[in-house]
């Protein structure tokens, strides 16, 4: 039987870590993408490499990293053509709403361009992988249909989720207009140890670590009240794969159907280690986007009844598994 080659773009993030995971333990030839900087930032993936005792230069470890960038349509043809994928998974963009506010071109250039560089790369190389897009609930942003599914419109609020659109639509377009098989997954918020720690859930995970440790009293934070459905990034990876392994190629929601707000899930992380939100969170403007978006709350009906996919991590237990974590590495660093 043949072994299956997959490649992921954003291979070092948080969703590329745990895919490549996954991948691995199901016996796949892993291809990981990254881009050439002054520091590796691969913290995330390191442990695949450790594991089983490989460094990760070696051609015989579990993943195989190449150079290449979302921005640059020669790199990624010359990838296609060196790893000829099964499966691609485009994971790879700059990702923090806030931040593409302030860097809106760079974030249209990776998150949309980015992504017809890849599927325009696919159909001049005649290869015939089947093609996961990272899709986001910020695609949504203030449309009133409650909760979200896949056929409710679209009114992204940053240049981030109108970048995501612009995606969206053209894997649409190639999967139509070449038969193609193109999935987007409209991911919903995922969380994990691994998330940056410039997310608001990571903020406040890594805030009540350090408040509880003794080493900060107080946590600046914006829009207390905007909600958000959460989900555990591990579980969210496992139907990236479940939507290459279909007959035919379709758009799925992957939620967990409850939205809490950002205040609620500062309640939870700080009763948790026996603390009162109240005491130590403080509101700063400085961290309010410029249209915000208030409620996203997935509807996950067509990726539990087609997929046999649902999340098994609670709010409850993702949030403990957060705040836990943390607190292990605040404890390992000088305070």
């Amino acid at each position: 039987m043949k072994t299956k080659r997959a490649m992921i773009t954003g291979i070092t993030g948080q969703d590329g870590s745990y895919l490549a995971e996954l991948l691995i333990d199901k016996g796949y030839e892993v291809h990981g993408i990254v881009r050439r900087s002054s520091s590796l930032n691969r913290s995330r993936i390191d442990s695949l490499f450790a594991a089983r005792g490989h460094a990760t230069g070696d051609r015989e470890a579990p993943v195989l990293l190449h150079y290449g960038d979302l921005t640059d349509a020669s790199s990624i043809n010359r990838l296609l053509r060196e790893i000829r994928p099964d499966e691609i998974y485009n994971l790879g963009a700059q990702s923090h709403v806030k931040i593409s506010f302030e860097i809106p071109e760079y974030t249209g250039d990776t998150v949309g361009l980015g992504t017809l560089r890849i599927l325009e790369g696919i159909r001049e190389s005649g290869l015939r992988p089947r093609v996961y897009q990272a899709g986001s609930s910020e695609m949504f942003g203030q449309s009133p249909e409650l909760p979200q599914k896949e056929t409710t419109p679209f009114h992204p609020r940053s240049p981030y989720a109108a970048a995501k659109v612009y995606a969206h639509w053209l894997a649409v377009n190639y999967r139509e207009a070449y038969d193609m098989f193109v999935c987007n997954g409209i991911l919903f918020n995922h969380e994990s140890p691994r998330r940056g720690e410039n997310f608001v859930t990571r903020k406040i995970t890594l805030g009540v670590a350090a408040i509880k440790l003794g080493r900060q009293s107080k946590l600046a934070l914006g829009n207390l009240e905007a909600q958000r459905d959460w989900g555990y990034a591990g579980d969210y990876v496992e139907a990236m794969w479940l939507m290459l392994q279909q007959e035919k190629p379709d758009d799925y929601v992957v939620a967990t159907g409850q939205a809490h707000s950002v205040r609620e899930f500062c309640e939870a992380a700080f009763a948790h280690v026996g603390l009162d939100y109240r005491q130590h969170v403080v509101v700063d403007p400085l961290y309010f986007r410029p249209t915000e978006v208030d409620v996203l709350q997935g509807d996950a009906t067509r990726a539990r009844t087609r997929l046999g996919w649902q999340p098994k991590t609670t709010f409850a237990e993702l949030i403990k598994l957060m705040v836990d974590a943390d607190l292990e590495c605040l404890k390992k660093q000088p305070g």
